[in-house]
Formats: structure tokens, sequence, C-alpha cells
């Protein structure tokens, strides 16, 4: 009866998964996950109508694919990660019959396991513009662990310069700024490329954009901030908001730069990167 249930469930979520348009917002909601995202913001991302976006997100729901939660008197969805591991277990345990080994042969070998000796990880930081966010992380990672990680940054639609009142604030906090540049996604992919071990987007509009797998299926994470640039009002005024995109994301990298990340498997770091992307940030 489990077999026959379990077997009912998994046809709904792939059936589910085989309209492009439901599989782009169950995409979308993984890339964000653990955020739980307005309706609104589902629909601009993916240029979608509000009523088709809505018998998405039902049909989704129904196969135990995302969740719903209501915050005050809005809707916001979020992957069911429970709900899709469950669909990749019987597709392993039973379709495969356990031969995982044989069936997902073609995945590369995951560099996120534990290696025979500690090395250097690699790191990348995402958002749009790569002249504040992803720079505020590459430069506390760099600064707090550059010994275990090896770190970089990108922009998806990246500045010609970095933000000047980043600049500043990171001056100000004894960072040393002089290795820093606006560097375009591109430069990070096709031959040649690093292969991360972690891929972190840090801002909400990136994490919507559409992006080719990473090779070597690094440990992906969304850690989104508000665009401090877009802060307007008094330079001191301005400042204040970069100053608490800093710390916000100052707390997250301490909490990654503590993982014993060379002891941990795959799963593991998984889930402890997802932990710290539930970070509440305290008030300014």
């Amino acid at each position: 009866m489990e077999s026959k249930t379990s077997s009912i469930r998994a046809i709904a979520q792939l059936t589910a998964l085989a309209h492009p348009r439901r599989l782009a917002v169950f995409r979308l909601l993984m890339r964000r996950y653990p955020d739980a995202v307005p309706a609104g913001d589902l629909a601009q991302a993916l240029e979608m109508p509000a009523s088709s976006l809505s018998a998405t997100l039902a049909q989704l729901r129904q196969a135990g694919l995302i969740r719903q939660d209501r915050q005050c008197t809005s809707l916001l969805y979020s992957a069911d990660v429970a709900g899709a591991g469950g669909l990749m277990t019987y597709l392993a345990a039973d379709c495969c019959r356990g031969r995982a080994d044989i069936c997902f042969a073609t995945l590369e070998k995951d560099p996120a396991m534990p290696a025979a000796s500690p090395r250097r990880r690699t790191v990348l930081f995402v958002c749009t513009g790569n002249s504040a966010r992803s720079i505020f992380a590459e430069t506390l990672l760099r600064d707090m662990a550059g010994d275990r990680f090896e770190v970089f940054s990108a922009g998806s639609r990246p500045q010609s310069t970095l933000n000047p009142f980043a600049l500043q604030l990171l001056a100000d906090k004894g960072h040393d700024t002089g290795v820093l540049r606006a560097k375009h996604i591109s430069e990070f992919q096709g031959e040649g490329a690093p292969q991360f071990d972690f891929v972190f987007t840090v801002c909400d509009r990136a994490a919507n954009e559409e992006c080719p797998p990473w090779p070597g299926q690094p440990v992906t994470g969304h850690w989104g901030q508000p665009d401090p640039v877009k802060a307007e009002g008094t330079d001191a005024e301005r400042m204040l908001a970069f100053q608490q995109v800093y710390g916000a994301l100052k707390n997250r990298i301490a909490s990654f730069a503590a993982l014993p990340v060379d002891t941990l498997d795959r799963v593991s770091l998984q889930a402890r990167v997802d932990d710290i992307g539930r970070i509440e940030d305290a008030p300014a």
C-alpha cells in the first residue's frame, strides 16, 4: 500500500513539473529557498499573469512541491524541500531499485563531499550590480577565512565601478579594497573558470534570474539583502543602509566560516547553509 501511495504521489509531482510554467516557478522558489516569496514578486520575476500564476501555485501546492504561508494579509510561497526530497528518494529507491550510482552516473563528482585532506574551498557570491552586497561578502569571507576559502564575487549586470559608499565603509572597517573590482558572472563560466564548492546569491533579483547549472553541483544558498545603492536621503542616511547590509552579511558569513566544512557531508552542509539564510537580522 505504501509503495502504491508513493507512486501516486510521485506521478502527481512529475506531472506538475512537466509543464514549463510550473517548472519555472518551482525552480525559482528553489533558488530563493529558504525565502518565502510573495506571489506578486513571482509574477514579476517570471513575467506571468496573475491568473496563470494562481493556477500554477495551486497545482504545485497540491502536488506537495511548494508551501503557502500567510503573513498578515499577504500569501507567501516557498519550496517544499521535504516534498521534493521525497520525489528524489522515490526515483532513486524505487524506480532505480537502489542503484542510484548507475541512474545518476551522469552527475559529476560532488566537490562538497569531505576531501581526503583539507583544502581551500572555492566560493562565489553573486548579486546584480556587483558594486556593494557581493563585494561586502567577498571581502568579509576573505578576511575572516581566506586561508580556507578562495573567494570571488560577480554580478549578472555589474556596474562599471564599485559604489563609493561601499568602498568607504570597507575602508573604515579596515578592509583592503585594492583587489576589488566589478566583474560579470561570465568570467566564472565556461572553460578555464574555477569549479566552485559554494555559490551564494545575496540579492533577490539575482536569485530570480535564470542561470545555467554550475559545474560540479556546488552547495548553493540565498542570503538576500536589500540593495543599499537604492537608499535615498542624506549621505548619513544612505551610509546607514550600507552599514545594515554589511552587518547582516557579516553575521551570516561568520556563521559560514565557523562550519567544519571538511567533516560535513553534502546534505549536512546544505542544511547548515539554509539555516544561515534564516538568520534574523538585529534592528539597526
